[in-house]
């Protein structure tokens, strides 16, 4: 994955390389061609243009590079063991989590180099579900796995299951996007600590964007996944903020595509007047634009992350914008934490209690670079 993502960014950077030198090229050429003020005053239009394109396309390169690291190295702790065996389960399938996957691969990859072998289980069922993710854990909690992390799908029935494993002499971490409850006696958490803050700053976006008034909707995703709760109270309570905002529809979509598209036209239906979506998962941005898109709305979108089509919604400015977590660097500490639990380590100098991960904002000028970075793909 890292030899991937370094030739895609050789070949980026080369293509950067050549629109600077053309656009240096082509303002030379029309100097030169005619001493007259009047292709001079051309020249330097040209030149001044070049420039802000050329500025600005590197800022953007700059926020889309900040926004997901995927240069990682193992930090100079030694392991105690030569080989570890984790479980790890999440809220759901989902592509969110197989971003983070890869980070995990990456630090596998480097322990083993270094030989230490580190297995894994990553599973989670294909809808979220507390009653199954305590299932999962009660199972894992019975077999001899060296650490346990979990992506709590309902912090108020999850956390308990924790509380007890871990008395039970299990040691349990929380990973991802979603942490336990305060006062869980889980070992460690590695993700996105700021939900609240991100749906906070995704709703600010949009309001400004709306002039600060409207009529907006929101579609959380799992009902009690802290991450998505989180963030519907930071927008909930950013649009409070504002007397001329009103929020005029709050909708489960269970991290559903299609859900979050039949959720979005019933709210067109019933709003047709409707000004703005904030979308708090990675799925609900997707069914809202293939919503807006099919009703020719001009209602305005913001969500989260880094799903393909919504970045190409995104490009063509259907979604105004995203906030796109670092899910590779989520994997890869997550094992690296993972590790250092296994041999008996607690919070302190070798790891924090909760390891916080970045959110970064992307708007339309980011989308190309952010597919090409991810995905390959040049538009």
């Amino acid at each position: 994955m890292m030899k991937r993502v370094s030739d895609r960014i050789s070949v980026l950077a080369a293509v950067m390389a050549a629109v600077v030198i053309l656009s240096g090229c082509s303002s030379a050429s029309a100097a030169g061609g005619n001493n007259e003020q009047g292709s001079s005053d051309k020249a330097q239009t040209s030149d001044t243009v070049s420039s802000d394109e050329d500025e600005a396309s590197q800022e953007s390169e700059a926020s889309v590079y900040g926004a997901v690291n995927f240069d990682h190295y193992l930090d100079s702790y030694v392991p105690k063991k030569d080989h570890y065996n984790f479980y790890f389960t999440y809220k759901t399938v989902h592509p969110w989590w197989d971003a983070v996957a890869l980070g995990m691969e990456d630090a596998q990859r480097q322990f083993l180099d270094k030989g230490v072998t580190v297995t894994y289980e990553y599973m989670a069922p294909e809808g979220a579900s507390a009653d199954d993710q305590t299932r999962r854990l009660l199972e894992a909690g019975r077999k001899d796995y060296d650490v346990i992390g979990v992506d709590v799908a309902d912090e108020a029935v999850i956390s308990p299951i924790l509380d007890e494993m871990v008395e039970s002499g299990t040691k349990v971490m929380t990973f991802s996007s979603s942490d336990s409850e305060e006062g869980c006696k889980r070992i460690a958490y590695v993700g996105n600590t700021h939900n609240y803050q991100d749906g906070a700053d995704l709703t600010e976006a949009l309001c400004q964007k709306l002039g600060y008034k409207g009529k907006v909707a929101i579609l959380v995703g799992s009902k009690g996944a802290p991450c998505h709760e989180d963030r519907a109270r930071g927008a909930a309570d950013t649009i409070g903020k504002y007397k001329d905002m009103e929020i005029v529809a709050t909708e489960y979509d269970m991290d559903s595509v299609d859900l979050a598209y039949d959720l979005t036209m019933d709210i067109l239906k019933n709003n047709p007047d409707l000004d703005g979506i904030i979308c708090c998962n990675m799925s609900n941005p997707v069914g809202a634009a293939r919503a807006i898109t099919e009703k020719g709305s001009n209602t305005v979108i913001v969500g989260m992350d880094h799903d393909e089509e919504a970045l190409k919604y995104l490009n063509e400015g259907v979604i105004y914008c995203l906030g796109v977590q670092d899910c590779y660097s989520i994997g890869f500490d997550t094992i690296q934490v993972a590790v250092k639990i296994a041999d008996g380590n607690l919070p302190g100098e070798l790891f924090p209690e909760k390891t916080d991960e970045i959110t970064t904002i992307i708007y339309q000028k980011d989308a190309a670079s952010m597919l090409e970075l991810l995905y390959g793909d040049i538009l």
